[in-house]
């Protein structure tokens, strides 16, 4: 028992440094190998080992400075065993690196910043820039990667194998970039940290778990990128986004767990102190010109906000900044988003009408939200047996088993 419990709290430990760590230690590991590959392995075999020593050996006081001292070592042990004359002068490096490895750091330097702005280099295929970011960042494996991109997994990892060795074989360098190179990175950076965000929010009930860190993880990644660049709206925008959406998170559920969806959540739980930077963050943001997506978003969320202070939600406002993302190069979200909102208007035929746009995308065929977006509006239309089918479908796309108890119960009202 005393073992089983030794393993436990080891095991519990290293989840912990890898929620917590795991980007920082990538990103510290390659930043001089520039090989995101070799570092990630070099790091699973170091989680490896803390899984099988610690139980016995006990939990270090610095666990991330004895992940990365492993690491390091893994990492030079494998270099050498690949050494040739044509790569004796990056084993000299790794080297120097045994050096450090010997001491267990007490301050781990932070290399994340560095590590964006690199996979969000030109010379890396821009559909790939942001998942590599999410990849290397934060340990999202490419099936979680494909489904937030909308591609299949087996896609997406080929893509993430080829971008890793372009920035091995090009050298890129791990740095935050001038000014003059900011415009053409910032975009993928912006975009990863955004999906993560959104990884972590999907779990409306999540208190300490992963995806509540995730969360907190993104929306931390967002200031830093907001004060490295405090002149570009955009960054300011994603981070108002971000505390918008995060200030709902303790009306999502019910007392008892049960999903709570926005229309009918309690006011009185959302974080006015989000709320309120996020709009100052917005306000600003319109000061320094421009027009982004991130900022448009952040405007539909500042107008869900006002209705705390109304009472009432402005649709015809939410409709047209949905008409304005369309025009930026809108996507699916933001095209079932919008459909809600006409329906709210104008009624659940107009909402089922701007859906149908989509309805030829393969995509469409296992995107949760399209599913429970229309089964509401055919229940409210009053097809039953097509709402209850869409109902269905979406039920059975979705993995939060509180989501899932809603659609259900939705269903099911359809029969009384």
């Amino acid at each position: 028992m005393a073992q089983a419990t030794g393993t436990s709290a080891a095991g519990a430990a290293a989840e912990a440094a890898a929620r917590r760590s795991y980007g920082k230690l990538v990103a510290l590991l390659c930043a001089r190998s520039r090989d995101v590959a070799a570092a990630e392995d070099a790091l699973a075999e170091a989680f490896a080992a803390a899984l099988a020593q610690w139980p016995t050996s006990g939990v270090p006081k610095n666990p991330e400075g004895w992940l990365l001292s492993v690491a390091r070592r893994r990492g030079i042990d494998a270099a050498r065993r690949r050494q040739t004359v044509t790569d004796a002068r990056g084993h000299l490096m790794l080297l120097a690196e045994e050096a450090e490895s010997a001491m267990e750091p007490h301050d781990i330097p932070d290399e994340r910043l560095r590590l964006m702005f690199a996979c969000a280099d030109p010379g890396i295929e821009p559909n790939i820039r942001a998942p590599l970011i999410l990849q290397t960042l934060l340990g999202f494996d490419a099936a979680t990667i494909a489904s937030a991109f909308l591609v299949s997994p087996a896609t997406m990892a080929q893509r993430l194998v080829r971008a890793k060795a372009r920035i091995k074989e090009a050298g890129i360098p791990f740095r935050v970039p001038d000014r003059a190179e900011m415009g053409e990175r910032l975009h993928a950076v912006l975009e990863a940290i955004y999906a993560a965000f959104s990884e972590g929010w999907a779990d409306a009930g999540s208190q300490e778990s992963s995806r509540r860190n995730l969360a907190s993880e993104a929306i931390w990644l967002g200031r830093l990128v907001a004060r490295l660049m405090p002149d570009e709206p955009e960054p300011q925008c994603l981070l108002a986004l971000m505390l918008f959406a995060e200030s709902r998170r303790g009306a999502r559920r019910t007392a008892e767990g049960g999903y709570v969806p926005l229309a009918g959540q309690e006011m009185t739980r959302w974080d006015t102190g989000m709320i309120e930077e996020a709009e100052r963050l917005l306000i600003r943001a319109g000061s320094l010109g421009g027009l982004g997506r991130y900022q448009l978003e952040a405007a539909v969320q500042a107008v869900h906000a006002a209705r705390r202070l109304t009472g009432v939600t402005d649709w015809p406002a939410i409709v047209t900044l949905y008409d304005a993302l369309l025009l930026l190069g809108g996507s699916p979200v933001v095209t079932v988003n919008r459909a809600v909102a006409v329906s709210e208007i104008e009624g659940p035929a107009a909402g089922l009408a701007a859906l149908d746009t989509l309805a030829g995308s393969p995509r469409m065929a296992d995107y949760q939200p399209y599913w429970a977006a229309r089964a509401g509006l055919l229940a409210k239309a009053g097809d039953v047996v097509a709402a209850r089918q869409a109902y269905e479908r979406a039920i059975g796309l979705e993995t939060d088993p509180a989501v899932r108890r809603f659609l259900h119960d939705r269903k099911e009202r359809l029969l009384a």
